[in-house]
């Protein structure tokens, strides 16, 4: 039970005082992390000749562009950037449990805060792609009958993608540290290759996958 605690590490004193959870420490080491590796691989790049770094580094970029250019096409491209970062953020945070750290994703918050980041993507592609009238308009789409479920949506849509997340990212954390505690050593090894690596870049892509699959009816 301890360990599916959110600690407070620190708190600023400013307007009472402002905790600061072990989450957010956590998302704070992972985005420092993904632009230290940024900055690394994106120097020195060549047009020609380039070296085995940086064919490996365009290839996985050129395999999720890709993969997301053929969902939404020409009116989404403005948005995958987004969706390959929020892939290799959650797969990070994940499978950071292998480094000793406590997956930022298994907290409530998190997720939450992911879901919201994307709905509102969505929601402004939507806008962007059909204009104010456009989109107030498909909301009594295909029959103005289910104008109240298409505005539920707006809800339901976040709630599944923070909850998938968190239930998934939550329920695997437990199995290891049960995993741990029954047998330290041997046991948890190839299980953490699954919960912490597979089952974490899986969790990764479902999300990003369902972004794209919502906006993509977006902007339809």
């Amino acid at each position: 039970m301890e360990e599916l605690n959110v600690e407070t590490v620190f708190t600023i004193p400013v307007s009472g005082g402002i905790k600061i959870a072990e989450s957010v420490v956590v998302t704070w080491i992972i985005m420092a992390i993904m632009v230290g590796l940024s900055i690394l691989f994106v120097r020195n790049l060549k047009v020609e000749n380039p070296g085995k770094k940086q064919l490996a580094m365009e290839a996985g970029y050129s395999f999720f562009y890709h993969f997301f250019d053929d969902m939404l096409g020409e009116h989404g491209r403005r948005y995958i950037s987004y969706l390959i970062t929020i892939v290799w953020f959650i797969g990070i945070a994940n499978m950071i449990g292998l480094f000793g750290l406590k997956p930022p994703t298994k907290d409530l918050g998190v997720t939450v805060a992911l879901a919201i980041m994307s709905i509102v993507l969505i929601e402004y592609s939507s806008f962007h792609a059909r204009g104010f009238a456009g989109k107030l308009l498909a909301f009594a789409d295909p029959v103005p009958l289910l104008v109240p479920i298409n505005i539920l949506e707006l809800f339901i849509r976040p709630l599944s993608l923070c909850m998938r997340l968190f239930g998934n990212v939550l329920g695997s954390f437990v199995v290891m540290e049960l995993l741990r505690g029954l047998c330290a050593w041997v046991l948890p090894v190839p299980f953490s290759l699954y919960f912490d690596i597979f089952d974490g870049f899986i969790q990764a892509y479902v999300f990003a996958f369902l972004t794209s699959l919502f906006m993509k009816e977006a902007i339809e």
